[in-house]
């Protein structure tokens, strides 16, 4: 598979291109690419990402690393499709100056569950 630059994913988008974001349901909640369909790394099988019509597949995670170790088993997923990754993930994208969708941690649930933990832990050891 090979790695491009969110740049280039942007332009395969814009041609066609499904972006799919592998993270955990949890961190797409709190912050993802607009546009991006969300299959969950833990949940992709055999062909689980495709949708008719799809021809040219780019996966991305926060910073490219769940996506270049799991580089054969996306490939095998995507079937037929053209298949790329997007280095550094949506972090990169960031960085490049393209938009996401970001929601605060308190509108996540996950977010608001680790967060109400922390808490408690917090005051536990303060006494």
């Amino acid at each position: 598979m090979k790695t491009i630059t969110p740049e280039r994913a942007a332009e395969l988008v814009k041609a066609g291109a499904t972006l799919i974001d592998i993270r955990e349901n949890n961190e797409y909640a709190h912050e993802n690419i607009p546009g991006a369909r969300h299959h969950a790394l833990s949940q992709i099988g055999p062909t689980s990402v495709l949708r008719a019509g799809d021809t040219v597949l780019i996966y991305h995670c926060k910073s490219g690393g769940r996506t270049t170790m799991n580089a054969g088993r996306l490939a095998d997923a995507a079937g037929n499709c053209d298949v790329y990754v997007m280095g550094g993930g949506i972090e990169a994208w960031k960085c490049a100056g393209f938009a996401t969708s970001a929601r605060p941690a308190r509108e996540s649930g996950a977010d608001n569950r680790q967060s109400g933990l922390l808490e408690r832990l917090t005051s536990i050891f303060r006494g």
